[in-house]
């Protein structure tokens, strides 16, 4: 599409980036300016009156008139009339009136009607701040043409219909009377054009040549046998290595789905290269090389870099690990080889650090890169992701999972003590989640300040620690290896393992997102020990969400809920840029549109 220079300005304004945003932009609603063939009670009308009489009398002018079109006498009132109403309003005078028709007294009648110069068809009207009705419609008649709409890829179907849209005639007047019926193509056209940017926004870099070393004697060695899911993931992973191009790939699962074999048998396959594996918290990182220690053979070279001091030798080390695990502080490396570089619970970094962290390679090659997460995304979102990102799925689990979600409220609090004492009794130990660290007004519930005391003075071993805790990785180690009960804010969420937890309170549940509330949940039961999750809520009626939730183990199932319950948007945000608001597509329930718009733009950019 070619644009005028002169009117950059209004596209970027409008932001316009191709010919179906401007189709896009739809009208709030559109004024019928036509002479009204027939009176029609309680709605607008317009036509033309011969003035008979005009009075006026305590801020009212009002008066009666004659209606050739319709053969009839009309009345009308104007309240609060401005000095040119006086002027304008002159028996005898033609004046055309828009406004709703009444019909009272036998007589149909104008109440405060808007007077126009001429009969001016259909207006539509855009109310965009700052920006003149008029101005939009000259740009949508000059830009909006079939050749513009074609360059798109779109079928000819919906490039006709977004024509037939925009006419401002009575077919497109009627079109957007009933524009519900017309919602399907809609949806269509959004997505298509969404996807369609998102595959112009992929990058393509080479990827070093690796040989890729085979992992099959590994994988026998195994103290356990791997899943089916973790041998596709490894597969996937495998195809990408060998590939010219810098692949990115997400390998997702649900909490305990053993991710960290994927990505220490990725880190096995470009051996003897390097691999970079960085982790959101040091606790999590140490965890991490920990498993690579004890499940990796003995001739991979691991190197821990540890956050803070700088170590001696660290270039020398650096230069011959097959291996570098660590926290964010990767970010700043230099002078590595990595030919892949791998992301732990990737959500947990902003996308300013995951991009930095893509770009850590500056040469003419880049590295392979994969993010891991243990958010499960709702299938419409991973769909749309892939046009830029490859995905793989483990929804496997290595051990069955034996959890039991309860929503309690405040009657249930005794109950809930005699449990922890049995828990405790049993060498089992306790997370107990609060929604702040300080009191405040505004949340019914006690916070992990107030809470404290409680706790501490009628049980023993009890952890107290929060997000900005600075010795919070020392307060979960302490609690891991010898306490009883952790009090926390849902910084547990992702981070150090608990073998013997068995035991989850959440408080004010309601309070949080379901994705959060399974990654608490997750925390439990970690190696198929019998566990319960609490989830406590000081509402009279338990939200159907929260008993939905209770309902499933399945993180994949829990994204769709998610979806379902709350506003697409709160859940786009972090996957995809802010201003992709959708008017009409609708991520809970479109999936049939999306696979459409899918399969029909990869013939469209075959063509």
């Amino acid at each position: 599409m070619k644009i005028k220079e002169n009117d950059f300005e209004l596209f970027k304004k409008l932001k316009i980036k191709s010919a179906i945003d401007l189709a896009l932009i739809l009208p709030k609603k559109i004024e019928n300016l036509n002479s009204s063939k027939f009176p029609k009670e309680n709605e607008i009308c317009t036509q033309k009156i011969i003035l008979k009489n005009v009075n006026y009398n305590r801020n009212q002018l009002f008066g009666t008139g004659f209606c050739k079109e319709w053969s009839k006498n009309i009345s009308f009132v104007f309240f609060h009339p401005r000095p040119w109403h006086h002027k304008i309003l002159k028996t005898g005078k033609e004046i055309i009136f828009n406004g709703k028709l009444t019909y009272f007294n036998h007589s149909w009648h104008f109440n405060n009607p808007r007077i126009l110069n001429s009969f001016e068809g259909f207006v539509p009207k855009y109310q965009i701040q700052g920006i003149r009705d008029v101005k939009i419609q000259e740009f949508i008649k000059k830009y909006l043409t079939f050749e513009n709409l074609k360059e798109s890829g779109i079928g000819d179907k919906y490039i006709n219909f977004l024509l037939n849209l925009h006419t401002y005639d009575e077919k497109s007047f009627k079109m957007f009377e009933n524009l519900e019926y017309f919602f399907k193509d809609l949806k269509y056209i959004e997505i298509f054009n969404f996807l369609r940017r998102l595959k112009a926004k992929k990058t393509k870099y080479q990827s070093y040549k690796i040989e890729v070393f085979n992992i099959d004697a590994w994988l026998k060695e195994l103290p356990f046998k791997p899943t089916q899911d973790q041998f596709n993931a490894l597969k996937d992973i495998e195809q990408d290595l060998n590939s010219s191009e810098a692949k990115r790939r997400v390998i997702m699962g649900d909490v305990g789905c053993g991710k960290t074999l994927v990505l220490l048998g990725a880190a096995l396959m470009v051996y003897p290269k390097q691999a970079i594996l960085m982790a959101p918290t040091s606790i999590l990182a140490n965890q991490l090389y920990e498993e690579a220690k004890r499940l990796l053979p003995e001739f991979v070279n691991i190197l821990f870099i540890k956050g803070g001091k700088k170590e001696k030798d660290l270039a020398q080390k650096i230069e011959k690990a097959n291996l570098i695990i660590g926290t964010h502080a990767l970010i700043h490396l230099e002078n590595h080889k990595a030919v892949l570089v791998m992301i732990d619970e990737q959500h947990r970094f902003g996308s300013a650090q995951r991009q930095k962290i893509y770009t850590l390679n500056k040469k003419d090659f880049a590295p392979h890169f994969i993010q891991f997460s243990a958010t499960p995304i709702p299938r419409t979102l991973s769909m749309i992701q892939s046009e830029f990102l490859e995905f793989s799925f483990i929804k496997q689990m290595p051990f069955k999972k034996d959890i039991t979600t309860i929503c309690i409220q405040n009657e249930d609090f005794s109950k809930l003590n005699e449990k922890i004492k049995e828990e405790i009794a049993q060498n089992h130990q306790i997370i107990i989640i609060y929604p702040l660290v300080n009191p405040s007004d505004k949340i019914p519930y006690l916070s992990l300040e107030q809470a404290g005391d409680y706790w501490q003075s009628h049980y023993e071993k009890v952890f107290i620690t929060h997000g900005k805790d600075k010795q919070k990785d020392e307060i979960l180690e302490h609690f891991r290896d010898e306490g009883n009960i952790l009090l926390s804010t849902t910084v547990v969420e992702v981070g150090i393992s608990l073998p013997r937890l068995s035991t989850i309170v959440i408080v004010g549940a309601e309070r949080l997102g379901l994705a959060t509330l399974h990654q608490l949940r997750g925390r439990v039961g970690r190696i198929g020990l019998k566990s319960t999750c609490y989830l406590y809520t000081k509402l009279k009626e338990i939200p159907t969400r929260l008993k939905e939730f209770a309902n499933t183990l399945d993180g994949f199932e829990i994204a769709e809920l998610d979806l379902k319950n709350r506003l697409s948007g709160d859940l786009l945000d972090g996957f995809f840029q802010h201003g992709n608001e959708f008017k009409f597509f609708d991520f809970s329930k479109d999936e049939i549109i999306l696979k459409q718009a899918k399969k029909d733009l990869e013939k469209a950019i075959l063509n």
